[in-house]
C-alpha cells in the first residue's frame, strides 16, 4: 500500500468515527428528549389526577353544606361522574394524547357545572340564614304576643278576683247573747237556754242581689259545731262544713240587719264560743264569745 491509498484509508476512517460518533450522540440525545417529554407527560397526567380528585372532595363537602335533598341527589350524580373519569384517567398512558386532551376538556366542563353549584348553595345558604332570621323574628313576636295575652289574662284573672272580692258579701256588728229561760241575760252557763246572734249585712252596690243562703255555725270550746243534724252541711273551699243555723234572705245591696236564734239542748260548760258567717261559698264574719 503506498502512502497515498494509506492516507484515504485513515482519512475514510475518520470520517467513519466522526460519523458513528454523530450518530450515536443524536441518539442519545433523542432518547434523553424523549425520556424527558414522557415524564413531562407523566407530570401532566399526575396534576389531572390530582385535579379529579381535589373535584370529587369538593362535591363532598358541597353535600355537606347544603340541606336540599334534590339539589344533594345532583351532587351526587356529578361526583360519581367525576370519579368514573378519575378512573379512565388513571387507565389511560401519559403518552396517549388525544385522551387527555379529552379528559382535560371534561374536566373543564366539571369546573363550570361546580361554579354553578357553587353559587347555587351559596344562594339557597343565604336564602335558609334570611329565613332563619325572619323565623327567630317571628317566634320572638310569638312569643312577645303570647306573653302579651299571658299578662292580659292574668290582669283579667286579678280585675275578676277584685270584682269578686268587691262583690262579696260582709258581716259585721256581731252580737252573741247567752239567755236563760225569762229571756235574760244568762249569767252562769248551765242557765243558759237559748243562742241570740245579731250581725248586719253591710251596703255593696256591687253585690249581686236576690235571695242569699246565709249559714252560720255555732262551735263549743272544744270545736264542736252544735247541729240537729249532721247532714246539715255547705260546700266551702272544696269540703262540706256542718251548718247550726241556715237562713235565706232577700238581698237588695242595701245594709240589712238579721238576728237568729238556736234552742239549747245541749250540754255547755264554760269557755270560749265561736261564730262563723258564711254565704255565696264566703267566710263573711267571724267572732268569738266566752261564757263562764
Amino acid at each position: 500500500m503506498n502512502k497515498k491509498t494509506a492516507w484515504i484509508v485513515a482519512v475514510i476512517t475518520v470520517l467513519l468515527i466522526i460519523a458513528i460518533a454523530g450518530v450515536t450522540y443524536l441518539f442519545l440525545r433523542s432518547e434523553k428528549e424523549k425520556s424527558e417529554l414522557v415524564q413531562n407527560f407523566e407530570l401532566d397526567k399526575k396534576d389531572l389526577e390530582n385535579e379529579y380528585t381535589g373535584f370529587a372532595k369538593q362535591y363532598d363537602e358541597l353535600q355537606f353544606v347544603t340541606s336540599n335533598d334534590s339539589l344533594s341527589t345532583l351532587l351526587d350524580q356529578e361526583k360519581t361522574k367525576v370519579q368514573r373519569l378519575l378512573e379512565e384517567l388513571k387507565g389511560v398512558k401519559a403518552t396517549n394524547a388525544s385522551e387527555i386532551r379529552r379528559l382535560k376538556k371534561e374536566l373543564g366542563l366539571l369546573r363550570k357545572v361546580m361554579i354553578g353549584y357553587v353559587n347555587q348553595i351559596d344562594s339557597l345558604n343565604r336564602l335558609n340564614k334570611a329565613l332563619t332570621s325572619e323565623n327567630i323574628e317571628v317566634k320572638q313576636k310569638f312569643q312577645n304576643a303570647t306573653q302579651q295575652i299571658s299578662n292580659l289574662s292574668e290582669e283579667k284573672k286579678n280585675l275578676h278576683n277584685k270584682v269578686a272580692l268587691a262583690a262579696q258579701l260582709d258581716a259585721t256588728n256581731i252580737s252573741f247573747f247567752a239567755k236563760n229561760k225569762r229571756g235574760k241575760q244568762a249569767n252562769k252557763v248551765k242557765d243558759v237556754v237559748k243562742f241570740q246572734i245579731g250581725f248586719t249585712i253591710v251596703k255593696n252596690i256591687t253585690a249581686e242581689s236576690g235571695n242569699k243562703t246565709i249559714y252560720i255555725r255555732i262551735t263549743k270550746p272544744d270545736n264542736n259545731v252544735l247541729s240537729r243534724n249532721a247532714g246539715n252541711t255547705f260546700p266551702y273551699e272544696n269540703r262540706n262544713l256542718t251548718y247550726s243555723i241556715k237562713k235565706v234572705i232577700e238581698y237588695t245591696g242595701e245594709e240589712q240587719p238579721i238576728t237568729v236564734f238556736w234552742d239549747v239542748e245541749e250540754f255547755l260548760y264554760a269557755g270560749t264560743y265561736g261564730v262563723d258567717i258564711f254565704a255565696d261559698g264566703n267566710l263573711i264574719g267571724s267572732k268569738r264569745f266566752t261564757l263562764e
